[in-house]
């Protein structure tokens, strides 16, 4: 089933998740197996998920910002402490950090072509409350990760990466994945995303001390699971600490499994795509593309972003492609939220916010039709004529 078959009002909706009868044989199946939570299509799901990423654990959880909650519980984080995190990103980037009772330190992003966080901005932003950096791999392009994990190195600072937009970013010339530089990874299986199962997220790590913590904390901090009551393992257990109510559902898990296997297949397609957008873009006036072939390579195209001149451009060009039937899509810069305001360093954060006003995210989805293309390149063209 498409998604343009239940929302009919975009010739070119941003993304097209189409669910496949697998899928759904996936779910009915686990839906007659009268067990729902918690079980062994969520360990396989682990399992799988870790074989993909190459990180040795890999801990599912309810959704990507639960996963960056659990991420910065498991990594000592807390009141007094400040994480550096960029200002061009979701709010839950930051919001994780809150959640924990830390201060996030917002940090410009290298420039509006460019719009991970800036490994130089992050070093000058570094003082002695600072316990953390957060590098988000925004849009699926990944951040620098080698500098930030020198960074960290340096200043004995723990490193998560924020994978939520990135599952299979590659990052270096080893093949190394998004969510296995830092000590912790974390990643959301949200609709929109290029593994998705409506909600849902996982942490990903190599030390199993802070898988172990991510486990306990998602399920009330029990010491045992129901799987593990129900096969007849720990009868009793205890709490050891505030937990939360962070599972991942047994269907989510079933549906996760059915599309791993087809993520791969669907990244090489993303990827397909955006190199078809920016040969036929790449000459459109007043229309600036993002990133250069080499980061193109390496991504994981969660969106297309493309820049146009200022903020007044950027929003009569979504209006013109609107008119035209095609949905697009942008991310405010966090200072410019009201909640966020007062975060604002002093000096400014010049290219977070040139970004923030300039950008654009095209329609991206795996499945992609030649003619959703030419509509999307039809109405960049006639939007950005005179």
């Amino acid at each position: 089933m498409k998604a343009t078959e239940v929302i009919g009002e975009w010739q070119v909706p941003l993304t097209d998740i189409q669910v496949s009868e697998e899928d759904v044989r996936a779910v009915l199946d686990c839906l007659e197996s009268g067990w729902l939570t918690m079980g062994p299509r969520t360990a396989a799901f682990e399992q799988a998920l870790s074989e993909f990423t190459g990180a040795p654990h890999a801990v599912t959880v309810s959704s990507g910002t639960a996963a960056l909650h659990l991420a910065c519980l498991a990594a000592g984080l807390g009141p007094g402490d400040e994480v550096l995190v960029p200002a061009f990103t979701f709010v839950a980037s930051a919001a994780a950090i809150r959640f924990v009772g830390a201060t996030p330190v917002l940090c410009d992003v290298i420039s509006p072509r460019e719009f991970n966080v800036d490994p130089a901005d992050v070093a000058r932003r570094i003082t002695p409350r600072t316990r953390a950096v957060i590098g988000v791999h925004f849009c699926g392009y990944p951040a620098e990760a080698a500098a930030l994990r020198a960074l960290c190195d340096e200043h004995g600072l723990t490193l998560i990466e924020d994978c939520a937009q990135a599952i299979g970013a590659v990052l270096d010339d080893d093949g190394r994945q998004a969510g296995t530089v830092g000590e912790l990874g974390a990643f959301s299986f949200f609709s929109k995303k290029q593994l998705c199962v409506g909600e849902g997220g996982m942490v990903t790590t190599a030390a199993k001390e802070l898988a172990d913590r991510v486990r306990l904390l998602r399920s009330h901090a029990l010491t045992s699971s129901t799987w593990d009551r129900h096969r007849g393992h720990d009868p009793a257990y205890d709490i050891t600490d505030i937990g939360f109510n962070y599972r991942l559902d047994e269907p989510r898990a079933a549906l996760g499994l059915s599309r791993l296997p087809r993520l791969a297949d669907g990244l090489t397609a993303r990827r397909a795509t955006v190199r078809e957008y920016r040969e036929r873009l790449s000459d459109v006036p007043g229309v600036e593309l993002c990133f250069d072939e080499g980061a193109v390579e390496r991504a994981s195209h969660f969106a297309f972003p493309v820049l146009l001149a200022d903020r007044e451009r950027r929003d009569r060009f979504r209006e013109d492609l609107k008119a035209a039937g095609v949905q697009t899509t942008w991310y405010p810069a966090l200072h410019t939220f009201t909640e966020y305001r007062s975060f604002a360093p002093a000096d400014g954060l010049p290219a977070a916010s040139e970004v923030g006003g300039r950008h654009c995210a095209l329609p991206l989805g795996a499945q992609m039709s030649a003619a959703a293309v030419d509509t999307v390149v039809a109405a960049v063209r006639a939007a950005a004529g005179p």
